[in-house]
């Protein structure tokens, strides 16, 4: 799932997927903004079969957290 978020996050933001780790967030990423993070949250939620609740939008500020939200999401199936 790591390298499908990342593939999602590399197209969505324009950055190169190897530049994506754990601390990428809008402070590292130029064109994370709010319009781009509600991008990112659609586009995960289309790709992955999923839908988030507002907490989890909110939460998810980085990769990593992304990650942990998406861990959280998906074993409550």
């Amino acid at each position: 799932m790591e390298s499908k978020v990342k593939e999602i996050m590399s197209a969505i933001f324009e950055v190169d997927i190897l530049t994506i780790d754990n601390s990428s967030s809008p402070d590292t990423i130029e064109k994370w903004d709010s319009l781009g993070h509600m991008n990112l949250v659609t586009s995960l939620e289309d790709e992955l079969g999923i839908i988030f609740e507002d907490h989890h939008i909110e939460e998810m500020l980085n990769f990593g957290l992304i990650m942990e939200v998406l861990k959280e999401v998906t074993s409550d199936r």
